[in-house]
């Protein structure tokens, strides 16, 4: 997948109660559920060749990690993915252990609901559709992630509610230098962040492109010295800029609370 690299470290972090998809974006900031412990697995499963789903799927809470072929969960461009899934898939309850090869592939508009990330490997997921396609991530959390978590390739509109990242350098990242390019959007809304001490971004969009990313509820742990940038601008794989703003990165202070 071609993007912009972009730091890392440890800590524990609680995850949040899963929100229904018709809740993805409300107005003002939510407050998280009562925080639990990461997830167990039911069980263990190597996975030696991609999985396509063309159903939804619900797993149940197994662990799915790299094996054979797909045994590497470094950031070399040429990796599959552990899952891709047709348009329209929902993916439910389960998790991607290590190694994570490139984790979930969307082809078209999915969900991945309740879908935990437990050591990053090149992208926990990178959403390929076209300019219609709408990816919703509903509860789930991601962790040791050496670059980026959601990788936005395609068109459309990512929402990602009720998720917890720890140990992370981007969360979301707009393709900066794709063969085909689009205008896309991106809304965050229910977030728990822990912050790793160096410099990471919850969004990295091209203003260059007209994307538009809306940050709501976000909530930020461990970063004393504010190294977590809300959101990055960029034309395309340069840095132009963070901050709100009334075109582009769509949010208020009210809209972050630091803990």
């Amino acid at each position: 997948m071609p993007h912009a690299r972009h730091p890392h470290s440890r800590r524990h972090v609680g995850t949040l109660a899963a929100l229904s998809v018709g809740m993805l974006m409300t107005s003002g900031a939510l407050t998280p559920a009562n925080a639990a412990t990461w997830p167990s697995a039911s069980g263990s499963q190597p996975v030696t060749a991609t999985i396509n789903l063309t159903s939804s799927k619900d797993y149940g809470m197994l662990r799915l990690y790299g094996s054979g072929a797909l045994g590497t969960g470094d950031q070399s461009e040429d990796q599959q993915p552990i899952l891709t899934l047709a348009n329209g898939v929902t993916l439910k309850n389960v998790i991607i252990g290590a190694p994570g090869a490139d984790g979930i592939h969307c082809l078209g508009s999915c969900t991945l609901q309740n879908v935990w990330w437990e050591d990053v490997g090149e992208d926990a997921a990178t959403f390929r559709g076209g300019s219609g396609a709408t990816y919703n991530v509903v509860g789930g959390g991601a962790k040791k992630a050496s670059d980026k978590v959601f990788q936005h390739n395609g068109g459309g509109t990512v929402n990602i509610s009720n998720f917890a990242v720890q140990e992370f350098k981007t969360l979301y990242r707009s393709c900066g230098d794709c063969s085909t390019q689009y205008t896309r959007k991106v809304n965050l809304n229910t977030i728990e962040v822990t912050g790793t001490g160096t410099t990471a971004r919850l969004v990295g969009i091209n203003v260059n492109r007209n994307d538009v990313a809306t940050l709501r509820g976000i909530t930020i742990l461990n970063d004393a010295s504010r190294k977590v940038v809300p959101c990055q601008k960029y034309n395309n794989n340069t840095a132009v800029g963070v901050g709100p703003d009334s075109t582009n990165c769509l949010y208020s202070a009210s809209d972050i609370t630091y803990r």
